[in-house]
């Protein structure tokens, strides 16, 4: 359902989003393009921030859908947002429209990250 909510009038590539957080509830984003394309915003980008708002912190699934004969995998910049709510055997799902796809873990997609256990600790 999220995907068919995506607002993407430049590629029409529509791409939905959910990711299951540690309360067993789920999150759900789509993409939203912008004339600035920088400045669109990913499906994945979307359901954390969705989660974040809901009051968690951690992730434990995400699922990527998209549309299309490749399988569509979160961006770079989606992986490192990843990171930052999921521990990197988190798997991350792909779907079209008529079946599951690949299953990875994030530190699959995102080996030898970069991540808040680099930092001194606040």
């Amino acid at each position: 359902m999220a995907r068919l909510r995506a607002y993407a009038p430049y590629s029409r590539f529509l791409v939905g989003s959910a990711v299951l957080d540690d309360q067993g509830r789920i999150h759900a984003g789509c993409n939203v393009e912008n004339a600035a394309y920088p400045q669109g915003l990913c499906a994945e980008a979307g359901a954390l921030s969705a989660m974040v708002l809901a009051g968690s912190t951690r992730a434990v699934a995400v699922l990527v859908v998209g549309d299309g004969d490749k399988w569509i995998t979160p961006c770079g910049g989606c992986r490192q947002k990843l990171i930052e709510f999921c521990a990197p055997s988190t798997p991350v799902l792909t779907a079209n429209l008529s079946a599951l796809g690949p299953r990875f873990t994030l530190a699959q997609l995102l080996p030898e990250s970069f991540g808040a256990l680099h930092l001194p600790a606040a």
